[in-house]
């Protein structure tokens, strides 16, 4: 992690995970071989975002806000959800595979490591969000406060974006 912590160091925009690309594995002798793999961009977003020490970490998709019910007429977008509240929607299947299910997954990964906070919503309606007037807050429930910092670096989000897939 030294390259990547420098780079963001120094002020760059990092890219450095997602999903796609070839997945291989290494045989008993080192060589590398193609093997059928997905690699999940949220999930591979929230561990990079946690080994940094990243107190946010923000998921673009393709709605402004998660929603319960989704594609019914009982539809409601949610502006903040937590952990326990988020547990409990995983368990119900309001949040499926291929949708939004991952994504709430890999949020809970990042909080339970320690993250502060994760913020969901579409690249369209990012600045919105970040100005609090769109997007989905995901927190840790009240009970399970994190620290503010977990290894004493300075606070930065992780920016998950992917193109215009989900």
């Amino acid at each position: 992690m030294p390259p990547l912590e420098a780079l963001l160091a120094a002020g760059h925009v990092v890219v450095a995970a997602g999903g796609g690309g070839i997945s291989v594995a290494a045989g008993p002798d080192g060589t590398l071989r193609g093997v059928e793999a997905v690699v999940d961009k949220d999930a591979t977003s929230a561990l990079l975002a946690a080994a940094l020490g990243a107190d946010e970490l923000i998921v673009t998709t393709g709605v402004d806000r998660i929603a319960l019910d989704w594609g019914t007429s009982h539809h409601r977008e949610l502006p903040r959800l937590d952990t326990d509240e988020a547990h409990r929607h995983l368990a119900t299947g309001q949040f499926p595979e291929g949708s939004m299910g991952p994504k709430v997954r890999a949020a809970l990964d990042f909080l339970a490591a320690g993250g502060g906070s994760v913020l969901v919503t579409s690249p369209e309606a990012l600045g919105r969000a970040l100005r609090g007037r769109s997007g989905t807050r995901i927190v840790p429930a009240p009970h399970r406060v994190n620290s503010p910092s977990r290894n004493g670096t300075s606070s930065r989000p992780v920016r998950n974006t992917p193109a215009a897939d989900s």
